[in-house]
């Protein structure tokens, strides 16, 4: 629930009534949960400011007009947030940028989630199949050949690989700075490899979190259904290509973090 629970003495900021919270900026069209921690000389820099519950805001950071910052994310102090946070991100600098992202459910006790190192793998036989831990999530290892000509590597459909493809997508050119994914699917299931380059790969069930970094053409992530996923930290060189169980179905995405959660509790009930 969003309320704008902060009442303290009241200021003048241009044409805005404010609240002023431990020298904070806090508009009064400002929607704050009631769970939001702000610091000390936070500014909400202009109107339709949402913060979602479980936000954290240390001191001196500034939200810009128009962003939501999502449930559970974490601005670190000094940030200038000028587009929106995703859920459990943590975010930092000028602009603010999402760093990371927090595991668990409980905003006192969240670490970071786990970093899955692809390269402990490396003395599996191949084909091989790691769970995640985070709903029916996995790793697979896919065979590999090399020798003077080059290398190669392969996988089998449907021995090898967890699903047949009913389309793909390649995913490249990504600057930096931006996110992909951000959202969950209902039916499909995805099949992620890292062609080149490097990305991370964080996968979310609700309950837990997991990140794993992809930065090479023989290792790939399993990404069933009701799996919020998210890309980031794409290297300038990244090509991410993107098996898919189903053709494209609008009805099939869940865009929101809010509805993902609203789904995921209406199967288990």
């Amino acid at each position: 629930m969003l309320t704008k629970q902060i009442t303290s003495r009241f200021s003048r900021w241009g044409n805005q009534v404010v609240n002023s919270w431990q020298n904070s900026i806090l508009p009064e069209s400002a929607q704050i949960s009631e769970s939001a921690t702000i610091g000390p000389r936070v500014i909400l820099a202009g109107d339709g400011i949402v913060l979602r519950d479980h936000v954290r805001l240390d001191a001196a950071c500034v939200i810009g007009e128009g962003v939501t910052v999502g449930q559970g994310a974490w601005v670190r102090a000094g940030a200038v947030v000028l587009r929106s946070v995703p859920p459990n991100a943590i975010v930092e600098g000028n602009p603010a940028q999402v760093v990371g992202y927090l595991n668990g459910t409980n905003p006192s006790t969240r670490p970071d989630p786990r970093l899955i190192d692809i390269h402990g793998f490396e003395h599996m036989d191949r084909p091989a199949r790691v769970p995640l831990k985070v709903g029916g999530s996995a790793l697979y290892l896919m065979r590999r050949v090399a020798d003077a000509r080059g290398a190669l590597t392969v996988g089998e459909v449907p021995t090898e690989v967890p699903f047949t493809p009913a389309r793909y997508f390649a995913v490249f050119d990504v600057p930096t700075v931006e996110l992909r994914g951000e959202h969950a699917h209902k039916q499909c299931q995805q099949f992620l490899i890292c062609l080149h380059g490097s990305c991370r790969i964080l996968l979310d069930d609700g309950y837990q979190r997991c990140e794993v970094v992809l930065d090479r053409p023989d290792m790939g992530v399993f990404m069933p259904e009701m799996i919020w996923g998210t890309q980031y930290r794409y290297s300038g060189d990244a090509v991410l290509l993107v098996f898919a169980s189903h053709s494209y179905e609008a009805e099939d995405y869940l865009r929101t973090y809010d509805d993902f959660l609203s789904e995921r509790e209406r199967r288990m009930t």
